[in-house]
């Protein structure tokens, strides 16, 4: 177990925030220009992109003018809490920090307090963090997407 996101949930952060971008400019955008936007595997970022929608994170439009786009609503209310779940569901709240199967409160591995608290802490900036907070950023120049 490792206290990091999967490359798939990296991703799916880093799509949604792209799109976002765009979607604040009256834009849509394909897969293609998403996969490119944020650097990663066109197939992949098409799976990735599936999920969103299945999750309405992200919402696709097709035809000439189609591509995926967020809700007007969806800068103050998606918060990183959701992107995660869609992708990666609720595995990096629980888990050991040693990856023992059997930790627990009741019988606790040598890293099991100091372990929990890196987690309660990342869960409480997950679920308070919002995609208009972290547009912000990116729009400003402060914060980047690729390098």
């Amino acid at each position: 177990y490792q206290l990091m996101f999967s490359k798939a949930c990296e991703y799916g952060i880093k799509a949604v925030l792209y799109i976002a971008i765009q979607s604040q400019s009256g834009k849509r955008i394909g897969i293609k220009g998403i996969a490119t936007g944020i650097n990663s595997p066109e197939a992949f970022t098409g799976k990735i992109l599936q999920q969103l929608v299945k999750s309405e994170i992200i919402y696709s439009v097709k035809g000439p003018s189609g591509g995926f786009e967020i809700g007007k609503n969806g800068l103050q209310k998606i918060k990183l809490c959701h992107i995660v779940s869609a992708i990666d569901g609720d595995d990096i709240y629980n888990g050991c920090g040693l990856g023992l199967k059997n930790c627990n409160e009741l019988k606790p591995c040598p890293v099991h307090d100091k372990f929990k608290a890196i987690r309660d802490d990342l869960k409480k900036m997950l679920e308070t963090t919002t995609l208009k907070e972290l547009t912000e950023g990116l729009e400003s120049g402060l914060t980047f997407l690729k390098r």
